[in-house]
C-alpha cells in the first residue's frame, strides 16, 4: 500500500537506527519530546525505542486533546447533559473519560441521552431530527478538529438550525509548548512536532522554539519511518550547532498550513483569555471559544454551568506525564489500578493518551529490548 508499507520498511528502519547511533556524541544524553499522542503510539506499537540508542530518550507531551481536558469541564458537560430535553453528543474517546462526578457513559447509566458521534455533522443531523430537543455537540481537540466544530457551526446557521450548540473545548497547541518549555521540570533537547496539528496551522507557528529557546523541531509523520527520520534529522541539526523548525512530513504538512480551515476558525471563534489543562494549570490565550457572532449556538451561553474546578485524583499522576516529566510505567497505579478497563485519568482512557499506549503494547519498565538493536 503506498505511503504506509514504504514507511515500515525493516531494513530502511535498521538503518536509520544505525544513523541516529551514528550520531550521537559519546556521553551525550538526548531528550525528545514527541508532542502528539499519535507519534506515541507508533513508538510503541512498533517498538522504535528498541531500536533506539540508550542516549536517545523520547518523553510524551501534552498533545493528547482528551488528556488535557479537566475534570470540572467534564462536570459541565455532564451538568449540561443532565438538563431536560438535552441531547448530549460526543466523539467516542470522551466517553469514559472521568470528572468529579464521573463520566459520560457514568451519566448515560443514569438516564441522561448521550450519544457518540464521528462528526460535529452527525450531532447537526441529530438537531435537525429531533427539533423540540436541544442537541450539544461537546466540541474538544487542537487546530486539527477545530475547522469541522467551526464548518459545521456555519452550516446550523445557514439552515436556521436553532436546536443545536456546542460545548467548546478546542485548544491551542502553540501556548502549551510554550508553558513546556517555560516548566523547570524538564529540560529537552528538541521536539518531534506534532503531524496533523501543523496540516491546519503548518509549520511558521514553531518559529519561536529555534529562535527564542534554541530547540529544533521537526514536524514529524505517523509511521515508523517518519519517527526514525525526525530523530535524525533532529540530531543532525544538534551536531552542526543548528536549532531551526523542518518538516519531514511535507507530503501532508504544507508550510503555511490550511489557510482555509484557519480562516472558517477565525470567523467562528475566539481566543479564550485563559483556560485551565490538565497538568499544566491555566495558560493564558491557549483555547478558544465561540465568536459573540455565534453567540446562539455557544452552550456555554445557553446554559448555566457550574464551572468548578475539580482537583485530579490524589493517585492519578496524568499531569506529570503530559509534562513528560514521568513515563506512564513511573505513575503508582499504572497497570494496577489504574488500566484501560478501570481508568483512573484520561491519560489511560483515551486512543492517543501515553499510559493506554504503554499498556496496551506492553512498556511496563524502563528496560528496552535489546535484542531489537543488535538484530
Amino acid at each position: 500500500m503506498r505511503f504506509v508499507d514504504e514507511y515500515r520498511d525493516a531494513g530502511r528502519a535498521r538503518a536509520l537506527a544505525a544513523g541516529i547511533a551514528a550520531r550521537c556524541e559519546p556521553g551525550r544524553r538526548y531528550t525528545f519530546m514527541e508532542v502528539c499522542g499519535g507519534h506515541t503510539h507508533t513508538i510503541y506499537k512498533h517498538g522504535l525505542e528498541d531500536l533506539l540508542p540508550e542516549e536517545v530518550v523520547l518523553v510524551h507531551g501534552p498533545g493528547c486533546p482528551v488528556c488535557v481536558i479537566p475534570m470540572g469541564r467534564v462536570d459541565d458537560a455532564i451538568h449540561i447533559a443532565s438538563q431536560p430535553g438535552v441531547i448530549m453528543t460526543s466523539f467516542g474517546d470522551m466517553m469514559r473519560v472521568p470528572g468529579g462526578t464521573g463520566s459520560f457513559l457514568d451519566a448515560k447509566a443514569a438516564g441522561a441521552d448521550i450519544r457518540m458521534v464521528y462528526s460535529p455533522l452527525d450531532a447537526l443531523k441529530i438537531a435537525r431530527e429531533n427539533p423540540d430537543r436541544r442537541v450539544v455537540f461537546m466540541a474538544i481537540g487542537f487546530e486539527t478538529t477545530a475547522p469541522s466544530t467551526a464548518m459545521t457551526v456555519l452550516r446550523a446557521a445557514a439552515e436556521g438550525v436553532r436546536n443545536f450548540s456546542v460545548f467548546c473545548n478546542h485548544v491551542l497547541i502553540i501556548p502549551a509548548i510554550k508553558a513546556i518549555l517555560d516548566s523547570p521540570d524538564l529540560r529537552l533537547d528538541g521536539f518531534i512536532g506534532p503531524g496533523h496539528v501543523s496540516a491546519v496551522i503548518g509549520c511558521r507557528p514553531y518559529d519561536f522554539i529555534a529562535r527564542d529557546y534554541g530547540k529544533p523541531l521537526v514536524v514529524a509523520g505517523f509511521e515508523p519511518l517518519d519517527i526514525l527520520q525526525s530523530v535524525h534529522m533532529l540530531l543532525g541539526q544538534l551536531a552542526a550547532g543548528r536549532s531551526e523548525v523542518a518538516n519531514q512530513y511535507a507530503r501532508v504538512v504544507p508550510w503555511e498550513g490550511n489557510r482555509t480551515a484557519m480562516a472558517a476558525i477565525g470567523r467562528v471563534m475566539r481566543m479564550r483569555a485563559h483556560f485551565e489543562w490538565r497538568g499544566l494549570g491555566f495558560i493564558s490565550h491557549s483555547a478558544m471559544a465561540l465568536s459573540d457572532a455565534y453567540a446562539a449556538f455557544d452552550a456555554e451561553r445557553i446554559f448555566e454551568l457550574p464551572g468548578l474546578r475539580v482537583a485530579d485524583p490524589k493517585a492519578c499522576q496524568c499531569g506529570e506525564v503530559l509534562k513528560g516529566v514521568l513515563k506512564p510505567w513511573e505513575c503508582k497505579v499504572f497497570g494496577t489500578a489504574c488500566t484501560p478497563e478501570t481508568p483512573i485519568g484520561t491519560c489511560m482512557v483515551s486512543s492517543e493518551g501515553a499510559c493506554a499506549a504503554y499498556y496496551n503494547f506492553g512498556r511496563f519498565s524502563r528496560e528496552r529490548v535489546r535484542e531489537a538493536t543488535r538484530s
